[in-house]
């Protein structure tokens, strides 16, 4: 190999490497960016109001005190999309909840509509105004930072189950709590495969109906948390990306308590 091939080559493979690190730090930029932005929107939207109190009733933990009030109007002044926010106690989930009018735009956007890859958490645009469907999907990137729904994963064991059981849910209609029931790996599938896509449960037309969809997620569930539910009760689905396998999701559900 002669000395200007040597030369070359060496230009080659430093432009890779500096074009790797631009690369590197304009993710690492990006992250730090998106946690800035949602502390500050947490710190100016919210207060906290005390420490959640749990107590047992009936085999179910309830909240004896509300842990932070949320100034919708403001957020909203914000952007209009902003439906909720999403809360659970001694953990890093702490964010607004947007909803668009498809399940695209907030993928990208977060929620001040800043483009920006760690996105939003929203709910599925098929739910109707006022959430009065069975279920209510709420999507989140897992973040390798931990930001988002990056944390959700840790649901897979028990015993932090048990210890982050309950998820508030405040939305602009009204403030809600709910327990966690299932926890459970899934995967996005091929419209013509038929089987159980959690994805498309969002309102059962009868009882037979529902209880169909609880065997479902009661037989993918990692652990059996004593949580029930019956025709008439109000869910939160929380879902995100899973590597395990290919188009994986990782699902929390959770059943409203108040």
């Amino acid at each position: 190999m002669n000395k200007k091939i040597r030369i070359v080559l060496t230009i080659i493979l430093c432009i890779i490497f500096f074009s790797s690190l631009a690369f590197l730090l304009q993710i690492l930029l990006g992250y730090h960016m998106t946690d800035k932005l949602y502390e500050e929107s947490a710190s100016k939207f919210t207060v906290k109001t005390g420490k959640e109190d749990s107590s047992e009733d009936m085999g179910e933990k309830t909240a004896e005190s509300v842990p932070i009030t949320v100034d919708f109007a403001a957020l909203q002044s914000v952007n209009s999309d902003v439906v909720g926010w999403i809360y659970c106690e001694g953990t890093d989930i702490n964010y607004p909840v947007l909803q668009g009018e498809d399940n695209d735009f907030y993928l990208s956007h977060t929620y001040d509509r800043t483009e920006n890859r760690a996105g939003s958490i929203f709910v599925e645009a098929l739910n109707t105004p006022g959430f009065a469907d069975s279920n209510t999907i709420i999507y989140g990137h897992h973040m390798k930072s931990g930001q988002m729904f990056g944390q959700l994963q840790k649901y897979a064991k028990e015993s932090y189950g048990e210890k982050h059981s309950i998820i508030r849910f405040d939305s602009i209609y009204e403030e809600a709590e709910y327990q966690v029931m299932y926890v459970f790996r899934s995967q996005v599938y091929n419209e013509d495969e038929f089987v159980f896509k959690y994805y498309q449960f969002i309102d059962a037309n009868s009882e037979e109906e529902f209880n169909s969809y609880m065997e479902e997620m009661a037989g993918l569930s990692l652990y059996d948390t004593g949580v029930t539910a019956s025709y008439g009760d109000s869910l939160l689905t929380l879902s995100t990306c899973d590597n395990s396998q290919t188009d994986g999701r990782f699902v929390v559900v959770a059943k409203r308590i108040k």
